[in-house]
Order: C-alpha cells, then sequence, then structure tokens
C-alpha cells in the first residue's frame, strides 16, 4: 500500500490517471482509497498479488498504458514483463531479459566477474546440503559461509553459518523459506563478510546504454539480514572508494542497457576503510528500492516520475538528467523504517498487528513520512509489517544534524 500510493502521487504530478488493484482482504488500505479507479483481485492474500493474469486482466479491464509493480510481489517478475508486453501494456521497469538476468544471483555474479567487479568466493551453480557442508569445511579457522536464496532478496532464504551445529536443519529452512517467498528453493553459498559494511549504488538508465548514477545510499544497519535505516549519502566514505563503487555500478548497468531505476549492491570489510579497499558486488535489485526517498531527498530528483517518463519512452538526455545535470548530494538524508512488532519474552522481536488506535506521523522542518497506514486501520498479517518510512533530511554537511532530526521525528511518532 505505501509503495503504491507513493506511485500514485508521482502520476497524478505528471497528470496521469491511475488504477488501484487489491483483494477483498486487503480492501481497508490507504492505497484502495487514493487511486482514481479500483479493481478487486480475486483470491486473498499475497497470491492475489502475485497472479500475473488476474493482474494483467485488471490493466487492461481499465485500459491501463502501463503498470508499475512497485517493490515486492511481481516487481521483478520476468514473465509478468512479458505478460504486460503481449498485452501491449508498458511494464514500468527494466526488460525481461533484464529481470531474468539479475533475478538469478548465481547468473549476476557471472556478469561482475566477466566485467572485472570483485564478487567474494562463492557457488557457480545452485547447491546441496552436502556441496555446502564440504564448503564450510574449506574454509580456514574462524571463516564463515553464508547461504543465499538464488531468486530472491530481502533477508528472505538467508542464513549465516558459524559452525556445523544442525546444519542440515538450518539449510532446509533457509531453503523452505526461499520456496514460500519466491517459488524456488534452490542456495548459493558465499563466504561470509562477518564485519561488513553495505553500500549500494542508484542508477537510471533508458536502455539505450545510457545510464548515470545518483550516488550512494549506505544500508549497513540492518536486522535478521533486513535493512531497518538507510543513509543518503553515505557518511565518511573515502572518496576514492565511493567513486571506485560507482563506477563499478554503472559499468554493469551499461553492460546491460539498463533501462529504469535499478541498484547495485556491495559490501566491504568494515575493517579496510581506505580509497582503496577491496569491495564485492552482492547483487543488483532491478526495481524501485524501499529507501529510494533518502536519494530523493539529497539530490532533488523526482525517481518514480523518472520512471514513468522513461516508460514513456523518453530518453536520459531528454529529461535533463544526463551526469553533468546530476547535482551532489546537498547533506544528509536518514530513512527509518517503523515496523509493527511485538517483543517476547526473551526481549527478540517478531513481526505483529492489531488495530492502529492512535497514528499520528511526525512533520516539521524536512521530514517526509510515506505510509498506508491511518488511524483506525486494521493490519493484516497475510502483508509485510513495515506500517510507515520516516525520512529526514539536513542540509547541514553536519552528519550529526541529520541524526538529531530523525531521532525528533522518530519521539514524535
Amino acid at each position: 500500500g505505501e509503495i503504491a500510493i507513493r506511485i500514485m502521487r508521482a502520476a497524478a504530478d505528471l497528470g496521469i490517471s491511475t488504477v488501484a488493484v487489491y483483494p477483498q482482504d486487503d480492501a481497508e488500505s490507504l492505497h484502495a482509497y487514493k487511486a482514481d479507479e479500483t479493481v478487486v483481485l480475486p483470491g486473498s492474500g499475497a497470491r492475489a498479488y502475485l497472479d500475473i493474469q488476474q493482474v494483467v486482466d485488471a490493466a487492461k479491464e481499465t485500459d491501463c498504458d502501463a503498470v508499475h509493480p512497485g517493490y515486492g510481489f511481481l516487481a521483478e517478475n520476468a514473465d509478468f514483463a512479458r505478460a504486460l508486453e503481449d498485452a501491449g501494456i508498458a511494464f514500468v521497469g527494466p526488460t525481461a531479459d533484464t529481470l531474468d538476468l539479475f533475478g538469478d544471483k548465481i547468473r549476476a555474479r557471472e556478469l561482475a566477474s566477466e566485467h572485472d567487479v570483485p564478487v567474494l568466493p562463492g557457488s557457480t551453480a545452485s547447491v546441496t546440503v552436502g556441496e555446502a557442508r564440504e564448503f564450510f569445511e574449506s574454509l580456514d579457522p574462524g571463516e564463515a559461509m553464508i547461504l543465499k536464496a538464488i531468486a530472491g532478496g530481502g533477508g528472505r532464504g538467508t542464513r549465516a553459518v558459524m559452525n556445523l551445529d544442525n546444519f542440515d536443519e538450518t539449510f532446509e529452512q533457509c531453503s523452505g523459506e526461499a520456496v514460500a517467498s519466491f517459488g524456488n528453493g534452490d542456495l548459493y553459498r558465499e563466504q561470509f563478510l562477518p564485519r561488513a559494511r553495505h553500500f549500494e549504488v542508484q542508477v537510471l538508465g533508458d536502455g539505450s546504454g545510457e545510464v548515470v548514477h545518483l550516488w550512494e545510499r549506505e544500508c549497513s544497519i540492518q536486522r535478521r539480514f533486513q535493512k531497518i535505516v538507510e543513509i543518503a549519502p553515505a557518511p565518511g566514505l573515502p572518496e576514492g572508494l565511493r567513486n571506485r563503487i560507482i563506477e563499478a555500478a554503472t559499468r554493469l548497468a551499461s553492460a546491460v542497457n539498463y533501462r529504469s531505476l535499478g541498484t547495485f549492491e556491495f559490501l566491504l570489510d568494515a575493517n579496510q576503510w581506505t580509497d582503496d579497499a577491496p569491495f564485492y558486488f552482492m547483487e543488483a535489485n532491478a526495481r524501485l528500492q524501499v529507501e529510494h526517498t533518502v536519494t530523493e531527498a539529497v539530490t532533488g530528483i523526482d525517481l518514480v516520475e523518472s520512471q514513468l517518463k522513461i516508460a514513456d519512452g523518453r530518453s536520459l538526455a531528454d529529461l535533463g538528467l544526463e551526469q553533468s545535470n546530476i547535482p551532489a548530494p546537498r547533506g544528509f538524508a536518514i530513512q527509518a523504517r517503523v515496523n509493527m512488532e511485538t517483543f517476547t519474552a526473551d526481549g527478540t522481536t517478531l513481526p505483529s498487528g492489531g488495530t492502529l488506535t492512535s497514528f499520528d506521523p511526525p512533520s516539521g522542518p524536512g521530514i517526509r513520512v510515506d505510509t498506508y497506514g491511518y488511524t483506525g486501520y486494521t493490519t493484516n498479517p497475510s502483508y509485510d509489517s513495515l506500517i510507515a518510512k520516516l525520512i529526514a533530511h539536513s542540509p547541514s554537511s553536519d552528519f550529526a544534524d541529520a541524526i538529531r532530526r530523525t531521532y525528533r521525528a522518530l519521539s514524535e511518532f
């Protein structure tokens, strides 16, 4: 719901009317009230949103020119992009071939290696439980391994393996989670970087080979392999290292004639913080990112509007978005994800839900809140526990100012 509202607002600013889809069990989500027109999808829960044919049918029924998939569900599904193309409807995102490529994490790693972008030691195909165990046993003492779903991301189907205790059970849990999330239980393995910093580069391409970057974000603050705080630009990143990471991202995007928005993600060892420190390509997200907001804040460029214009056949030159026109980041922006959670007896947290008896997002200078929540809304356990994204922007070059502004706003929520 949250990203659907964001897209509707960008479309409205361009004079484009919108259609929202939802199954009956999601009818109270705020996005169902914000569109110019709505279509109820048969079924319930994620399965309704994942049914390619009924989403395409809804678009045809309402004479849509294009479908923006947001993030999650069908956002990176190449079959969905092809089905829309066959129906004469534009997919607001990369080509189906690009989605196929980056949807397979092993193929993405191979592309990086082919273009001299380093990757961590890992498998070149899906692994069995025996092969994964054998790799772990080959590591030096103190080294560890991470298992990852080939077909997805977002922390789902991911487990760090620090020792071989309950290894078979861990492998099966990881594979089962991948099946539930992506319909594919295949896993690959990679050497685990225990003190990692996580950086990503926002790119925008028009499909001709012309690609620009909109600087980088840092997403190192995570829990259970999911981002919870994102920052633009990365504070304190050595300039030489920043330039090398950005150059690697744009080289990969240009190599595939990237179209629309994309994010190229990298890891580096937190103990190595110099211009010439090694870094490693991790994956590319071929879609609009949850944290696109902080890039918008520091550049002043509406990324969703840019996506819609490129889907309409405009080039980067048409939009005045050549690299020389991309402004340097102004100050710092921080996005904090607001999740519905409950504490367990041992102090950990679990996704939760219920009725929002009070919902009063903060405001003030430099504060933005993207949400589908409202007072009286009863949440649905079939969907993600993310209820809002709070974005705080400070024009100051002092990162501490952005932290203070974020803290103040969160305290008011």
